[in-house]
């Protein structure tokens, strides 16, 4: 699998990278022997690039993937993870997608200067690993004016000392993004985008990717099969594709439309749409079984002709 730069950071990951929110039971329950089977199948493929979080499985995803990783040349692979959330008895913040949270404890909003070190520290902890490349401010829109000043000193302060590689922004809101790029000295190094620049939702080039072109911020497209609603299932409807607007509806039956008409998979396109962009890098896709890592790492190998994306751009 191709390595790619990532921005101005100095790290390198793979073009693929996988996302660990699935295998901490994100809406259904992963079990562990399976998870660490996912990415060690990833680590076979040539991924080297993880991204994790606290909140994913009340840390219980963090744990799986240091108990994968923990061992592997540490120069390898570029490992993910966020901060903006604590994980602590009795935390409020509860989330029912997570299928199988440990007993007792949850999460809770935390972007305070001191939260945002013990969060990086709980993390380390959790995994087991002797350092994280890139840490996150996740969803910063929570609590903006916090999360841009007291959680980005925090950062700015554990890169300076060489404990972390990157700064970056694990977000859904591209409108965030761009204003945290602004309004931050310096801004952050990489930004992580969930379905803001896809086959569907191409908001992230009004603002956001042509301001981290210019400033030389990587970004990360995730989301890019937006919650499943691209995806082929035997019945013919994929998850969420009921519940998806008449316009989204429209644009899907476009896309599977060229897609037939030139034989390219619908899921291979999504996964390279984003990367025909200067500014992204690397995608990252989540997975609960080696299986499907497996299936995202061929799709990304398939070569779309060129006559391919000439008429998707007429087409929609």
């Amino acid at each position: 699998m191709r390595t790619v730069e990532l921005g101005r950071t100095g790290l390198r990951g793979s073009e693929l990278g996988l996302g660990l929110a699935s295998v901490g039971g994100m809406y259904a329950a992963v079990p562990q022997q399976q998870a660490v089977a996912t990415i060690d199948r990833a680590w076979e493929l040539g991924v080297r690039l993880f991204d994790t979080a606290p909140v994913y499985g009340y840390g219980l995803s963090e744990q799986r993937a240091g108990l994968a990783l923990r061992g592997r040349p540490r120069e390898e692979f570029v490992l993910c993870t966020k901060v903006g959330r604590l994980i602590e008895p009795g935390g409020p913040d509860l989330q029912p997608i997570w299928a199988e949270p440990p007993a007792g404890v949850g999460p809770r909003l935390d972007y305070s200067y001191a939260g945002t070190i013990r969060s990086f520290e709980a993390s380390l902890e959790r995994m087991g690993i002797d350092r994280i490349d890139v840490l996150h401010v996740h969803d910063p829109d929570l609590d903006f004016p916090r999360a841009s000043t007291e959680t980005f000193r925090a950062l700015t302060e554990l890169r300076g000392r060489g404990t972390i590689r990157a700064i970056s922004l694990g977000v859904n809101h591209a409108d965030v993004a761009a204003r945290f790029v602004r309004e931050t000295d310096g801004g952050p190094d990489l930004v992580l985008l969930a379905g803001r620049y896809t086959l569907l939702d191409r908001t992230g080039a009004d603002e956001l990717l042509p301001l981290c072109r210019k400033y030389g911020v990587a970004v990360l497209a995730a989301g890019v099969f937006q919650g499943g609603v691209l995806a082929d299932t035997a019945a013919g409807t994929p998850p969420g594709y009921a519940r998806a607007p008449r316009d989204v509806l429209r644009r899907i039956d476009v896309l599977r439309e060229v897609c037939r008409t030139y034989d390219v998979p619908l899921l291979a396109a999504a996964l390279r749409f984003p990367l025909r962009h200067p500014a992204v890098p690397a995608v990252v896709v989540g997975a609960r079984s080696p299986r499907e890592i497996a299936e995202a790492a061929a799709w990304l190998d398939l070569e779309i002709p060129e006559r391919f994306w000439r008429a998707l751009r007429s087409a929609l």
